[in-house]
């Protein structure tokens, strides 16, 4: 049963990690979609 349990404790582990990594990377691309929609402005 420890076995299970560690185990999904690292499974859960990885998703928040890959996660916030998405999360980031969503971000970086929408700031650079915005920043070249301000550049077209300009």
């Amino acid at each position: 049963m420890a076995n299970v349990r560690a185990i999904v404790l690292v499974l859960m582990a990885s998703f928040l990690v890959a996660g916030c990594n998405t999360v980031k990377g969503a971000g970086r691309d929408i700031e650079s979609v915005g920043q070249a929609g301000s550049d077209a402005i300009d």
